[in-house]
């Protein structure tokens, strides 16, 4: 039987999270980052059990993982070319075991190592709820995405496919049947694996960097599609003051994907998948499409404010996206 946090006290607990970070990392009650040209961009995310992860649909080992992930593609989505680290905060009822903790940080563990940066710090205490809050922290490339450099013209792309992680949940949660659905094994796999493991776009950041010609000035409009895609189009819009008409036909459905309402539902607006979302001008588009692969061009970015629509002029249901103050999980 696993030794609770109350069993175990808050020094040995910190001992034990210590092996979890470098040699005296969490010594003292500060970490100190090298002194780096790069402009220091941070990042703050809170994961709440009930809301983004519960014992029924996500291991302790991915729980850590996605609570890494979803900061650390937002650091990929604002041009963070280099992580430097993260910090936990970590909130758990004192009846809860340290082998649950133990994976936490283990996942935590697993995706720095694969993705770059360590646990700077951090902070631990008792609470009725079981919470991660993360703060990850990276330098800056020679691209600043912001939502607000989007311009009328620019291409609207996305790194990848969408719906799969809200179709993961379904899946877990036994909202579907995958035979009567009609999905296929490698579909459900994936699905699953999207929604426990998400993966940040470094790769296709680094290779918007390396295809941009020449020509062109630094700037595009970014930001992933951490609640949903069209949320984050209408993220670029708001922001820049632009509108969009995007194409029916280059809806990012993955390989296998049903037809249906619902589906596309979940596709546009199913949340936690985590691409790039882009506005590119047309140049940068095409040699960003060229050079990534299962990247998608969703249609342009237009000068009419906050005016979202569809290529036959039809306008998109905007107010379906994720949202944090519904349980999901």
């Amino acid at each position: 039987m696993s030794t609770s946090l109350a069993e175990l006290g808050e020094a040995e607990l910190l001992r034990r999270l210590a092996t979890f970070a470098p040699p005296g990392q969490l010594d003292d009650d500060t970490a100190c980052l090298a002194p780096d040209p790069r402009s220091l961009i941070v990042n703050t995310d809170v994961l709440v059990d009930g809301v983004h992860f519960s014992d029924n649909t996500t291991s302790a080992d991915d729980a850590g993982w996605r609570a890494v992930a979803a900061n650390l593609s937002d650091l990929a989505a604002s041009g963070v070319t280099s992580v430097d680290g993260i910090t936990v905060g970590l909130v758990a009822p004192g009846h809860t075991s340290w082998n649950w903790v133990e994976g936490v940080y283990s996942g935590i563990s697993s995706a720095l190592n694969q993705f770059g940066g360590v646990l700077l710090g951090g902070d631990c205490s008792a609470g009725a709820n079981r919470l991660l809050a993360i703060t990850a922290l990276g330098r800056l490339g020679p691209l600043r995405l912001l939502r607000s450099d989007a311009k009328p013209g620019d291409v609207v792309v996305t790194s990848g496919a969408h719906g799969l992680s809200r179709l993961g949940l379904a899946l877990l949660q036994r909202e579907v049947d995958p035979a009567t659905a009609g999905l296929n094994q490698v579909l459900q796999e994936r699905a699953i694996q999207q929604h426990r493991r998400p993966v940040p776009r470094f790769d296709a950041l680094h290779s918007l960097l390396q295809c941009k010609p020449s020509g062109l000035p630094w700037r595009a409009g970014g930001t992933d599609s951490s609640d949903g895609l069209i949320a984050a189009v209408q993220g670029l819009c708001r922001a820049s003051g632009c509108g969009a008409v995007l194409q029916q036909s280059a809806i990012p459905r993955p390989n296998g994907w049903p037809q249906g309402e619902q589906w596309d539902r979940w596709c546009l607006s199913g949340g936690e998948d985590f691409e790039l979302v882009l506005a590119l001008p047309p140049a940068w588009a095409r040699a960003w499409q060229s050079s990534m692969p299962g990247s998608y061009c969703l249609g342009r970015m237009t000068a009419e404010p906050d005016r979202i629509i569809w290529n036959d002029g039809s306008t998109l249901t905007l107010n379906s996206g994720y949202d944090h103050f519904q349980t999901m999980t």
